[in-house]
């Protein structure tokens, strides 16, 4: 708690000084008698002597007043966030393929754990080069034969993590397959909605509507738009072509960048080899139509370089501005005040009598 006008407080110090020049004023007698000898014998009431708490009270009163005057308020510390930030689709093929065993900094996982792994770095944030995307909107689209929205863009970053965790390889057979130009699509035009859902998101929180976000979301400004994607075989699936796809990326503003995890040959998730290779000259002219870049990744360092590389090229910034709110408390020392005048006031005109 803290005072609006601390100065008014020193009136305090007038208190002491009035009760004492109080005490000491003579005062007339009201009846003269020749000798007080026989009355200093007569016992004293309890009224009398508890007499002075009416003085006390008096100066109670005063004193409640002057701190309701110097006008006591406790403060609350709000912060608005304003954030100028990225909106992010993370695209990962989950083919057969993605099983194959990769290494993960002297561990053997499959090109899919590491990939997960290592966005989940991206995002978050860890002790190796990467800031993770606080206020950033980051959504997820996993693809094989089919491209699926996983998650939506969203700035609370945990359910999106959670989904990512909970992302696995393809297990029917007739579903495997790898569809980049669908997935890019799709992605692309999640992004070109992003605004609008912002903006929509934006409404509700103005108009009382309970929805799971952040407070910086209604002040969030769409800096960039970006894909990430992530396969290691060629577009063998889906209606769109990848370049079709990249085309329509580049003309809603929308910058991607690619990259090519594992080996060239490839072998599916049910045991087929595949005789099909890593597509990189697709990968580059998908990237390079779209402003981005194309990064191999051979094993979790190699991947964690890349994206960290793309972490670097999409900075964020976040402006905090601080405020505070004031609750007013003097109405509470004003209303003790007034209920003990209002005491003192009946105690003097009941209890404490006197005549005359």
């Amino acid at each position: 708690m803290e005072f609006q006008s601390p100065w008014s407080l020193l009136l305090l110090l007038v208190l002491p000084a009035m009760a004492y020049f109080q005490m000491r004023k003579k005062r007339t007698a009201a009846v003269r008698f020749s000798t007080l000898t026989q009355l200093k014998k007569c016992p004293v009431s309890w009224r009398v002597k508890l007499r002075p708490i009416l003085l006390i009270a008096r100066y109670t009163c005063v004193a409640l007043l002057i701190i309701a005057i110097a006008r006591p308020r406790k403060g609350t510390t709000l912060s608005e966030i304003s954030t100028e930030g990225v909106v992010i689709e993370v695209v990962v093929d989950h083919s057969g393929s993605m099983g194959e065993k990769m290494d993960y900094y002297g561990q053997t996982t499959n090109r899919l754990e590491v990939a997960k792994k290592v966005f989940a770095d991206f995002i978050q944030g860890d002790k190796k080069g990467l800031s993770g995307r606080e206020g950033d909107f980051v959504g997820l689209i996993t693809f094989a034969r089919y491209a699926d929205t996983v998650c939506p863009v969203v700035l609370s970053h945990d359910v999106l993590l959670n989904f990512l965790k909970n992302t696995e390889i393809v297990k029917i057979r007739q579903e495997d397959g790898t569809a980049i130009g669908d997935a890019v699509a799709l992605a692309a035009a999640r992004l070109k909605k992003a605004e609008e859902e912002i903006q929509r998101r934006k409404m509700q929180l103005s108009q009382g509507i309970a929805i799971e976000q952040e407070a910086t979301e209604t002040n969030f400004k769409i800096k960039n738009k970006i894909i990430i994607l992530l396969t290691d075989g060629v577009n063998n699936a889906g209606e769109k072509t990848p370049l079709e796809a990249a085309e329509l990326a580049k003309k809603w503003g929308i910058k991607i960048y690619t990259i090519g995890i594992g080996s060239a040959q490839r072998r599916g998730f049910f045991g087929i080899a595949m005789n099909a290779q890593l597509d990189e000259r697709l990968l580059k002219s998908i990237a390079e139509k779209t402003g981005g870049f194309y990064g191999r990744a051979t094993n979790a360092k190699t991947l964690h370089n890349v994206v960290k590389k793309i972490d670097s090229m999409e900075k964020t910034k976040i402006k905090s501005v601080q405020y505070t709110e004031y609750e007013e408390k003097f109405w509470y020392w004003a209303l003790a005040a007034l209920a003990v005048l209002a005491i003192e006031m009946l105690a003097g005109c009941t209890i404490f009598r006197k005549i005359p």
